[in-house]
């Protein structure tokens, strides 16, 4: 009976670590697209280690998550947010809930969320990490001034 203990509790270690992260999916998350964004995500975003989630189309980094990601936003192409290129994707800035920033790909099929909490990831290292996974959304504009 002791041989069975050990490995059940072994296995209770490895799988029971970490819960998943709790996120609302997009309202497009069923888009074909964002199902070749979430393929193509990194295991690491700097020290942050990818995480389970409870939504399509969602991701998280880091314990607790210190990086979330939602894909199948709406499109936007105008806004009062300035916007930064990081990597290949241009990003809208959204600063209100500082330390929390939150970033949306700018002009991208569909759109991306991404949120950076500051005082645990660096959010250039979070979006030039996500760079690969989000250059196979078509996008429809640049990013050539702030505030487009």
């Amino acid at each position: 009976m002791q041989k069975l203990i050990i490995p059940a509790i072994s296995l209770m270690l490895l799988s029971g670590c970490t819960q998943a992260v709790s996120l609302e999916a997009a309202e497009d998350a069923n888009n074909p697209a964002c199902a070749e964004v979430m393929v193509r995500l990194p295991e690491k975003l700097g020290e942050h280690e990818i995480r389970y989630t409870n939504a399509q189309a969602t991701a998280a980094w880091g314990n607790p998550a210190a990086v979330l990601l939602r894909c199948g936003l709406e499109p936007v192409e105008v806004s009062a947010l300035p916007c930064v290129t990081a990597g290949t994707t241009d990003w809208l800035v959204d600063d209100a809930l500082a330390p929390n920033f939150r970033f949306i790909s700018y002009a991208t099929i569909p759109a991306v969320e991404v949120v950076v909490n500051s005082e645990d990831a660096s959010g250039v290292t979070a979006l030039e990490g996500l760079s690969q996974a989000l250059s196979v959304l078509p996008k429809t504009k640049l990013c050539t001034a702030p505030n487009n």
